[in-house]
């Protein structure tokens, strides 16, 4: 095991030197902020320390200032320096990324005290210094050797930074707006969603709904309606038909709930006669961005089929196949989960996991990768799969969660909401355009990341058109 240990008062001798090398990170700046609560926009806002030389001058400064005394507590005299004072100018700049070499040198004993003066100087790459000055400290008398405790991990999780370049590399893709029907929007959240939403491109909202009513959430809420349309409907069971003549006529590309319950809404949609069904079974998908998971995670179906069947869950898995390839996934990874990881004749979701895959190799199911079953870790955890003597392109990392029905898919994926801080959309597929399933639970960021997937799924249906994907 690594040790540390210290210099005493007796073993230092003038002109002895010790050194430590640091490269400046984001992450360093924010846990600086953290610690010491210096939340000056100079020092943790990019845009606006962009017009503030003394960004990193001060704030970055003072974090080289703060690695002399690790050396001082550390290394140079090391445990048991008791620390008396400190002087620093700053001279120049540190940018992240820079690498920072901390040099103190033993300057002055006094032996009558036990102090040592030391020169402290820290110097970036270029040699250049960036932080000079002098500390004095009481050195250590008694020798220490101990083994070297390893700090706990630091994870920052930055949820808005997070959202923000997720819808990024959306808006990269620089897609038109969709119009999209706010099916009952008689609350204030979907009011103030959709008028968001509106606002960063994503969606061109049409109301659909009780006209006095949204107007007086509207106005109680402060929202400008100023540009939008309303399709008047008395009931929600109105809006609910509004919304879908709108959608077969060609009028809307998406649809987001508003206030009505699901049922209210699917329902109608489902219907084969005057629904939006098409060849296709409609399903919906949890797209997630989990903080310790690598890459996106999709979990499907949470929302819409209670208990599918094989033909169902056919369906279900090509879906969210299409949406993770339009998403940018060439062959999504697709775990079929169940409660163990092999075939048991009296659990008959083993048995159609082991189906599924067998379909997917003959072709009935087209574009992923299928393995399964698989158990939840098994599926996210390649340590877990490894462990089991389980290998595969699949598992320890799935794209996709292919649940055995509703009650676990929605479990998992609510329970990476709440418990890992999951940023979630909802969309659902498979209808004559993707709708989706926004609640009064979801934030502000859950409802714009939701219109943006009815966006990107809206442009996915018009390619599928163009090559000639009909409905029913």
């Amino acid at each position: 095991m690594d040790q540390i240990e210290n210099r005493t008062f007796d073993e230092i001798s003038i002109g002895d030197t010790a050194t430590l090398d640091r490269t400046l990170t984001e992450q360093d700046i924010t846990l600086f902020a953290v610690m010491s609560g210096d939340i000056n926009p100079a020092h943790v806002d990019p845009e606006y320390a962009k017009s503030s030389r003394f960004r990193e001058v001060i704030g970055h400064g003072m974090w080289s200032g703060a690695l002399i005394s690790t050396v001082l507590g550390t290394e140079f005299p090391g445990p048991g320096t008791i620390y008396l004072g400190q002087n620093l100018r700053f001279k120049r700049p540190v940018k992240v990324g820079d690498t920072i070499t901390i040099r103190v040198t033993a300057k002055e004993k006094d032996a009558g005290k036990g102090k040592v003066v030391l020169d402290t100087e820290c110097l970036n790459q270029d040699g250049e210094v960036v932080v000079s000055g002098t500390a004095e400290v009481i050195a250590p008398k008694e020798k220490v050797r101990r083994p070297r405790i390893e700090m706990p991990q630091v994870r920052f999780d930055d949820k808005e930074a997070r959202f923000r370049e997720i819808l990024g590399r959306v808006r990269a893709r620089n897609l038109e707006p969709v119009p999209t029907a706010i099916v009952d929007p008689t609350d204030a959240d979907s009011l103030v969603g959709a008028a968001a939403a509106a606002a960063e491109g994503a969606i061109v909202p049409i109301l659909v709904g009780n006209e006095s009513v949204i107007r007086e959430v509207a106005e109680a809420r402060g929202v400008d309606l100023n540009g939008f349309e309303i399709v008047p409907a008395a009931r929600p069971r109105e809006a609910v038909a509004e919304a879908i003549r709108l959608a077969r006529e060609g009028r809307v590309e998406g649809m987001m709930k508003g206030s009505l319950p699901i049922e209210e809404l699917i329902v109608p949609i489902v219907s084969s006669a005057k629904g939006l069904r098409t060849e296709r079974r409609i399903s919906h998908v949890h797209v997630m961005d989990v903080p310790t998971y690598p890459k996106p995670l999709f979990i499907t179906d949470s929302m819409i089929n209670i208990l599918p069947g094989l033909s169902e869950k056919r369906d279900i898995c090509q879906n969210v196949i299409e949406l993770a390839r339009w998403l940018g996934i060439p062959a999504p990874k697709v775990a079929v989960l169940a409660a163990v990881e092999t075939i048991n004749p009296k659990m008959p979701t083993t048995i159609e996991a082991a189906t599924l895959c067998k379909m997917a190799e003959r072709g009935q199911i087209a574009g992923g990768i299928l393995d399964g079953p698989l158990t939840f870790d098994h599926a996210v955890s390649l340590t877990a799969a490894e462990n089991t003597g389980i290998r595969s392109p699949v598992a320890g990392q799935a794209d996709v969660l292919l649940v055995p029905d509703l009650e676990s898919g929605n479990m998992i994926a609510k329970q990476l909401m709440y418990l890992a801080d999951a940023l979630s959309a909802g969309i659902v597929l498979g209808a004559r355009v993707p709708i989706a399933l926004t609640s009064r639970g979801d934030d502000l960021r859950s409802w714009l990341a939701s219109a943006t997937l009815v966006q990107l799924v809206a442009h996915m249906y018009r390619q599928q058109t163009a090559a000639g994907r009909t409905g029913a």
